[in-house]
């Protein structure tokens, strides 16, 4: 990964409700890191409006961008290239940060690099550390995924297991809707749970026999059930506890399943991305799990586990490298999967 200039790369992600841009050198230095979030303007929806996310990135997308090329100090020449996520996520907001890096291309000549945002998530961590190289296995979860990823290079990534249903977050995120605390789900339900009795409420498992995959569907339904029926009997959900038993649940699944690819492919070194390493029943299972069975673990600050352009250019970076170069005809991609 030696090259004989620092290499300067402009990210934009707009896939859900944060509109941002950033400057990273060499895919590991952050130069400007610059978030427009709306999690305060959905919040009264009780989550996100596509339509209205879409017009609120529009506002937003070239202040960021302004702002992430004066704070790093640098001029769109001195850009080597735009990294952008093109997927997966709202399709609308998607369309309005490919959009803006595609006319930014159009006129300066710049090449055009399409990102994964889950590659970015994963990314995230090089931010963070820069002694970590691949390989390594990769839990990337959050509200729409969660996925066990071996990270063979920087560029080279093969799902060892994912979810068959509801993603560990919007599992988090339903129950924080059912029992009234709102959006943004998963840091209310985090605040929530502290000081409860993780083993206060039991919940069914989702043990899938033979695989690396998950499914959290079933403790959703198991922990509905548990509000509706304490509603019938006109008996109280203690909230603290609750919350903490819920997801000091899901944390043992996520923990239980990486540890078994660990076993399975022998490699020791760890990391977490997406919005839910930033939760604490997740990073206390993890770190007791890294003692017990002797894990290098890895998780990046909790800035750079929710949406960010860092990591976008990051991504960005090794995918330069590599050589990718996107054609402005690029289009989004809601669904994308990794590896694609």
């Amino acid at each position: 990964m030696e090259q004989n200039k620092d290499i300067l790369i402009l990210g934009i992600e707009s896939s859900c409700d944060e509109t941002a841009a950033s400057v990273v050198k060499n895919g590991r230095e952050i130069l400007s890191d610059i978030i427009a979030s709306q999690a305060d303007f959905h919040e009264q929806y009780g989550g996100v409006v596509p339509e209205l996310a879409s017009r609120m990135h529009v506002d937003a997308i070239y202040p960021c961008i302004d702002s992430a090329l004066k704070e790093a100090g640098v001029t769109l020449e001195q850009i080597d290239g735009i990294a952008v996520t093109y997927g997966p996520g709202l399709v609308g907001a998607l369309l309005v940060g490919l959009s803006a890096a595609k006319g930014l291309c159009a006129s300066t000549g710049k090449p055009l690099i399409g990102v994964n945002h889950l590659h970015g998530h994963i990314c995230a961590n090089y931010l963070c550390f820069p002694e970590l190289e691949p390989e390594f296995l990769c839990l990337c979860v959050s509200g729409g995924n969660t996925q066990i990823v071996h990270v063979k290079s920087y560029t080279e990534l093969e799902i060892l297991g994912k979810t068959r249903d509801d993603a560990a977050g919007e599992a988090i995120d339903k129950i924080a809707r059912v029992i009234g605390l709102g959006y943004p789900g998963g840091p209310k339900m985090d605040k929530a749970g502290q000081g409860g009795d993780t083993g206060a409420y039991e919940f069914a498992g989702s043990h899938m026999k033979d695989t690396l995959d998950f499914s959290f569907s079933g403790i959703k339904t198991n922990a509905l059930n548990i509000i509706n029926q304490a509603k019938q009997k006109g008996e109280t959900i203690d909230i603290k506890d609750f919350t903490a038993s819920y997801q000091h649940h899901i944390a043992n699944i996520l923990v239980n399943n990486t540890v078994k690819a660990s076993e399975q492919t022998g490699i020791k070194t760890i990391c977490l991305a997406g919005g839910v390493s930033a939760n604490s029943f997740l990073r206390k299972a993890f770190d007791e799990a890294s003692v017990s069975h002797d894990l290098k673990l890895y998780y990046p600050n909790l800035r750079l586990c929710t949406d960010n352009a860092a990591m976008i250019a990051s991504a960005g970076y090794f995918e330069y490298l590599k050589g990718r170069r996107d054609e402005l005809s690029l289009n989004a991609s809601p669904s994308l999967k990794l590896g694609r």
